[in-house]
């Protein structure tokens, strides 16, 4: 190869100590952000004012507020305590709690959010999926209607794990494992969920007495019509009449967003007309259940009920980890989705640490879990709120209902709440999200849809472990079965792409070319090796077929490995010697600073010779023409 006088060396990068390296690879893990460098150059003062800063925002922005972004967050906090007030209760009675709870969950987490958290448009309170999640894994173990305190007592106590789970990844900067939960697996998750929700609301849509705890379609079918006797037809007429308010009031909204106000306050518009039409008909004597007596007052302590010494304590731990994960991947969805569409960033660290904070003081404030629903939070968004102010107003307000107004919501129906909980879940399923998969990934179509199945055929914990199983078995196959493609010249260029993709592209002559399409490691080693050797063997037939000149080169593009362990160059080393004994000649091409350090090291550089490393396909290929000519002409 000595007639290339104008060849490009590939150097090996100079050798980095192994702690700097060590260093350098966990700031790219943990700290992708580099949340550490706006304390550079300051003064210690300054550097522990960034510090509070950094865990309580509201210290950032809180000196540049002004009475212009009051007067919007005003109204935005009135808007959503209208929705808050109802959902809160509606979404306690689903998690078999005192509609006190809901209200509770209300109050205090808001505060403690509006203080640490980094949106502003997040509108902290209960969800329906987690409500539900948490009803299902307790109620397996506890029964809410004949140990109603040690059930109150185990929620609190998961909404202290949920809390601390979440802060511990937010802390541990270990945000990435709620990646795990793929875009398809939360959308089926939450259709499913929505499903059996929906579902579950048609006992107090039908004002059934008995139903069944389980949460599976079959069975929750099989108590509606096996208990026909107990349905109450002024209950139902009631409830088709106020869902079918809710659902037009949203589309009215929909069509007209500066309308939004109108959907925002259906809810509690509904609470007020059944409330005063059961209290005028005495209705609750005729069968219309009602919610009952919620006394006043401000959340009590419960810092004493938690059962850290109970029985069911595992019970509790696993509710909490499962609701906090879901509630995390909730919350930190939304609170993406709206500051994309105002043009700033969040901190997803900074999100669950705030979320954990605020589920643990909430534990010990007799609330459950809460997080950042999606439907408070557009009301809140289109309501034009500024910043996390509209929680503390939103905060204020159902404190004052605690203090003042809790006996107004004795007369309200439970058929009420059952048509808020079924109207807001209604936007969770979304049939143009399974089309969208199927057309653009099918493998999408499939975890979102055995989540889904597994949700509303099996349980709620049944969908998310097949959902996740699945997204996880996606990941192994793509590390373990990743791409070789084989590259061919595009005419009248010098470029080298994908035959598959380049249809017009061509082979050259003698040289085969293979693409690998990720790192090397041990899980795909053994499956590369056995799949660059058929590559030269499919090759090999189709030219003797052909009757084209013979293949003498092959050429790897290892462009797209970034890394590569032990048993990636050993892999290496056997691919070479394979190549050899079939007369051929290996070639590396585009190798990364990573590949060459480890070439270098294992003494495998020196095998393959440093004149066969080149920088580009380009080159390599010139490199084997050259000498295909030269041996040719002698």
């Amino acid at each position: 190869m000595g007639g290339l006088d104008h060849r490009i060396a590939v150097p090996v990068p100079p050798p980095q100590p192994f702690f700097k390296t060590m260093k350098s690879t966990m700031k790219e893990t943990f700290f992708p952000d580099d949340p550490l460098r706006q304390f550079k150059n300051q003064t210690l003062c300054r550097k522990v004012a960034l510090g509070f800063q950094y865990f309580f925002p509201i210290l950032e922005w809180a000196p540049r507020y002004t009475l212009d972004y009051f007067k919007s967050d005003l109204i935005a906090g009135i808007t959503i305590a209208t929705l808050a007030i109802p959902q809160g209760i509606s979404y306690a009675k689903l998690t078999n709690l005192p509609p006190i709870v809901g209200l509770y969950s209300s109050f205090v987490p808001p505060l403690i959010y509006a203080m640490m958290g980094s949106s502003r448009d997040l509108a902290v309170g209960t969800v329906a999926v987690a409500s539900l999640l948490m009803a299902s894994t307790l109620g397996d173990e506890v029964s809410a209607a004949q140990q109603p305190t040690l059930y109150l007592h185990l929620a609190f106590t998961a909404t202290f794990f949920a809390g601390v789970f979440q802060a511990a990844l937010g802390l541990l900067r270990l945000g990435f494992i709620i990646d795990f939960l793929s875009h398809a697996t939360i959308e089926g998750f939450m259709a499913g969920a929505a499903t059996v929700v929906s579902l579950q609301q048609l006992k107090g849509i039908m004002g059934i007495d008995h139903f069944t705890n389980k949460t599976d379609i079959v069975s929750v079918m099989r108590s509606i019509f096996t208990q026909t006797h107990e349905w109450e037809w002024r209950t139902g007429v009631m409830g088709c009449c106020f869902l079918i308010f809710l659902i037009l009031t949203k589309r009215i909204s929909k069509i007209r967003p500066k309308l939004f106000w109108i959907s925002a306050m259906a809810p509690l518009t509904l609470v007020v007309i059944g409330s005063l039409a059961v209290y005028l008909s005495h209705a609750e004597r005729h069968g219309v259940q009602v919610v009952g007596h919620l006394k006043k007052g401000l959340n009590p302590p419960s810092l004493t009920d938690l059962e850290f010494g109970s029985q069911y304590l595992t019970t509790a731990i696993k509710t909490g980890i499962i609701t906090g994960v879901i509630g995390l991947a909730e919350g930190i969805a939304v609170g993406r989705s709206f500051a994309m569409f105002k043009n700033y960033n969040i901190d997803g660290n900074k999100e669950m640490v705030a979320f954990g904070t605020m589920n643990i003081v909430g534990s010990f404030t007799s609330c459950y879990l809460t997080t950042g629903p999606f439907s408070r939070s557009a009301v809140n968004y289109n309501a034009g709120c500024k910043t996390a102010v509209s929680n503390i107003v939103m905060a204020i307000v159902v404190m004052f209902t605690l203090l003042f107004l809790t006996p107004l919501f004795r007369y309200t129906p439970l058929v009420v709440l059952s048509s808020i909980i079924i109207s807001a879940m209604l936007n969770l399923i979304d049939y143009n999200v399974a089309i969208h998969l199927w057309k653009v990934d099918k493998f999408d179509f499939v975890v979102c849809m055995s989540a889904f199945l597994g949700v509303v055929f099996a349980s709620v914990e049944i969908g998310l472990v097949i959902a996740v199983a699945l997204s996880l078995l996606r990941v192994l196959l793509y590390i373990s079965r990743p791409r070789t493609l084989v590259m061919g010249n595009v005419p009248g260029s010098k470029m080298y792409k994908s035959m598959d993709h380049y249809t017009v592209a061509s082979t050259v002559p003698g040289i085969l070319i293979l693409q690998i399409g990720s790192p090397i490691y041990f899980t795909n080693a053994g499956y590369l090796r056995e799949r660059i050797s058929r590559w030269i063997d499919e090759e090999e037939d189709k030219l003797k077929s052909s009757e084209e000149s013979s293949l003498q080169y092959v050429i790897l593009e290892m462009g797209a490995v970034g890394s590569i362990d032990t048993s990636g160059l050993n892999m290496l080393e056997e691919v070479k010697k394979n190549i050899e004994r079939r007369g051929l000649k290996m070639v590396v091409a585009n190798p990364g600073s990573e590949l060459m350090k480890k070439l270098e090291k294992s003494k495998l550089m020196e095998e393959i010779g440093q004149d066969w490393i080149h920088p580009t396909v380009e080159k390599a290929v010139e490199a084997c023409n050259f000498i295909l000519h030269t041996y040719a002409q002698t």
